[in-house]
């Protein structure tokens, strides 16, 4: 393959030299025949553009009025852009169209002599009129001279200077430089379509092969009208092309699906050895309690019906809240590897947040704590209503648990802070009491990490209660967070508001 692209590459090369040789020899010809012929076409057309305004100038003086006469023969001098001098029969100025025109000559001999010194070549003396092509070294300038007497015997002096024609010929041969490089130009392009038409099939079909050879079919060739070899074997590939693509699919699709088996497994796996670690940790306390108890019941440790129900209560307390732990797990287990759907819908959340207060209104009674809800009628937001409230009702249960009185003051706040930019909306629930240590902060989402070391079993909770928030918030990606404040903690999370 990398011999045939340097082969294509070469063609290309050869087909562009050759066509900028040949756009390059004809230019030269151009340029050749620019400054050989176009120079003397322009004198013969000059010099008999000079004879037939002579014609005309005679026979306007054997015809036309003085005054007419005047102003045709401006008209000449301006059209033909001609210097016209014409002197009567003593050699007195009659008519010049321009003052400088042969002023430096003075009297008519004076002129004879000074055109005599300078270069002069004849190009033409006939029937009284010559017309030279003199150089004037003092000016510079090369001029074409015609000279002539008119039939009543005056003398006819026309002047045109030749300095444009040697800038029309620089000026056409910088045309023909500027048409070079376009042709070039187009030549290159020329060769680009040519070499791409017979040597891009090749190319794709060869594309194709290498694509096929690596297991993608994506790629198919493109038929044309043409009813020759390429095409005909870019219709063969094209089939072999779909059947390899549809057989590659297939099983592609298999794999994907067993992959999706065996991450499904070793999640499920892992969630499997995640809760008995955590079951078997949690449960031993409850455990322990129950089994004592039990013996001690079959041992008649009291025998008074009284200590025996205190013993069965203690078993069916420790039992609900081992039933109440697994389900917690399973839950949050369920959360954490994304095995539950929410279903979001627009809701009133100071509605929801009100109920969490009127569910938790005997735990604020018994802790007589004071609770303030600073926020509007309605903030509506977007998300599952089931979850965000075991979010509030978390922060309030954990906030009840832990206010204390601080410098005379003792409250929960829960207060509402919207953001219209962000068409967001945080909910902050604070209250009074000890601050969180800076190395427990980003500990206490953890599952079971309580702050308090001393794990009472009555008001500690299953220390999963913030694991439940942090594994809600993170279904939403939305922030959450707790921060210090002076006299107490504050834990917060935002939501999206719906208009």
């Amino acid at each position: 393959m990398k011999k045939f692209k340097n082969a294509i590459k070469s063609v290309r090369v050869r087909l562009f030299m050759t066509l900028s040789l040949v756009i390059l020899l004809i230019i030269l010809f151009l340029i050749l025949v620019n400054n050989f012929v176009f120079g003397q076409f322009y004198l013969y057309s000059k010099t008999r553009a000079l004879k037939s305004v002579y014609e005309v100038i005679n026979h306007y003086y054997n015809n036309a009025e003085s005054g007419d006469l005047e102003i045709q023969l401006e008209k000449i001098a301006i059209n033909n852009n001609f210097d016209i001098l014409i002197k009567n029969d003593q050699n007195v100025n009659v008519y010049t169209s321009n003052k400088d025109f042969f002023s430096a000559f003075g009297q008519m001999n004076e002129m004879t002599n000074r055109l005599k010194t300078d270069s002069e070549e004849v190009i033409e003396d006939n029937d009284g009129v010559t017309i030279k092509k003199i150089m004037d070294h003092k000016n510079g300038i090369t001029y074409i001279l015609l000279s002539a007497m008119l039939d009543n015997g005056y003398l006819l002096y026309i002047r045109i200077p030749i300095t444009s024609i040697q800038e029309s010929v620089k000026i056409s041969n910088n045309f023909l430089y500027l048409m070079a490089g376009f042709a070039i130009l187009i030549a290159a392009v020329i060769v680009s379509y040519v070499s791409r038409k017979f040597g891009d099939p090749i190319s794709e079909l060869n594309d194709i092969a290498k694509r096929m050879s690596n297991l993608d079919f994506s790629h198919k060739y493109r038929i044309t009208d043409a009813d020759d070899e390429i095409n005909n074997l870019g219709k063969s590939i094209n089939v072999m092309s779909d059947k390899l693509e549809k057989t590659i699919k297939q099983l592609r699709n298999t794999n994907i699906e067993l992959e999706k088996d065996i991450e499904e497994k070793s999640q499920i796996d892992e969630m499997r050895k995640s809760f008995i670690s955590d079951v078997s940790h949690e449960l031993k306390t409850p455990i322990a309690l129950i089994q004592g108890y039990s013996e001690g019941l079959l041992e008649n440790v009291n025998t008074d019906e009284e200590s025996r129900k205190f013993y069965a209560e203690v078993i069916l307390d420790e039992t609900n809240k081992m039933d109440r732990l697994v389900k917690q797990l399973l839950e949050l287990m369920k959360l954490e590897y994304g095995k539950r759907e929410f279903e979001d819908k627009k809701f009133n959340i100071v509605e929801l947040e009100k109920e969490v207060i009127r569910k938790s209104q005997l735990m604020l009674e018994e802790k007589q704590a004071e609770i303030k809800l600073e926020t509007s009628e309605e903030i509506n937001v977007f998300a599952d209503d089931f979850y965000i409230e075991q979010v509030i009702s978390n922060y309030l249960t954990n906030a009840i648990k832990h206010i204390k009185e601080v410098e005379g003051e003792k409250y929960i706040q829960i207060e509402n802070e919207v953001d219209i930019e962000k068409s967001k909306v945080r909910i902050k629930v604070f209250n009074t009491g000890d601050k969180i240590e800076e190395e427990n902060i980003a500990r206490i989402w953890n599952r079971f990490y309580k702050v308090d070391e001393s794990r009472n079993r009555e008001n500690g909770g299953t220390g999963i209660g913030l694991s439940f928030v942090k594994a809600i918030m993170g279904n939403y990606g939305n922030s959450y967070g707790v921060i210090n404040k002076d006299n107490g903690v504050e834990f917060y999370l935002e939501l999206d508001m719906k208009m």
